[in-house]
């Protein structure tokens, strides 16, 4: 069996949903299966963006990337600038910083499920209530608007939930949310 490695990968995505579409499309790529861990991580060194990682086995082919991908897996690297991609690597690697995009059991995240239900079926190892420090009950029932992105937390993968009408939970980042002044001009 070999150990998988942590791939650093960056195009210097301006937003999160182009660096989501970078991560699906690197793993389409690779070959990669679906249930690999990926995440995105914000930049902050040089202009500002958005860098992806992902969980790979040791043997991939980076010449496979897209044309103006940077990559860091391990001592490996490619393209002219992969800061953003080593910084990304290193992250996931100690767990440290991240939201996790793709993970074991994402596709089972839909609809309404209890915290229990949503921890047996994922990766996701901790439910946490923003602002309350302890982990949510494992009865409380979570609306997941079918969008789950939870985050490295204390080196655990965790979703960041906030109190929904009817008692419910639902994840803290929503899809598409409104940006600031949105509504009104």
């Amino acid at each position: 069996m070999t150990t998988p490695m942590i791939l650093g990968i960056d195009s210097g995505s301006r937003t999160v949903t182009e660096a989501e579409h970078l991560l699906h499309t690197v793993v389409e790529v690779l070959g990669l299966p679906s249930d690999v861990v990926g995440c995105t991580h914000f930049v902050s060194t040089g202009t500002p963006h958005v860098a992806c990682s992902l969980t790979v086995p040791t043997q991939v082919d980076l010449a496979l990337l897209p044309e103006g991908v940077s990559a860091s897996l391990g001592e490996s690297r490619t393209g002219s600038d992969p800061d953003g991609a080593a910084l990304a690597a290193a992250a996931h690697a100690s767990r440290a910083s991240g939201r996790i995009v793709m993970f074991p059991g994402r596709d089972e995240l839909v609809g309404t499920l209890t915290v229990g239900e949503l921890l047996e079926r994922s990766a996701v190892a901790r439910v946490r209530v923003l602002a309350q420090s302890e982990p949510a009950d494992a009865e409380l029932a979570v609306a997941t608007n079918d969008f789950v992105r939870p985050v490295w937390e204390d080196g655990v993968m965790t979703l960041l939930t906030m109190p929904a009408s009817g008692g419910m939970l639902m994840p803290a980042e929503v899809p598409n949310p409104t940006p600031c002044c949105g509504d009104h001009g």
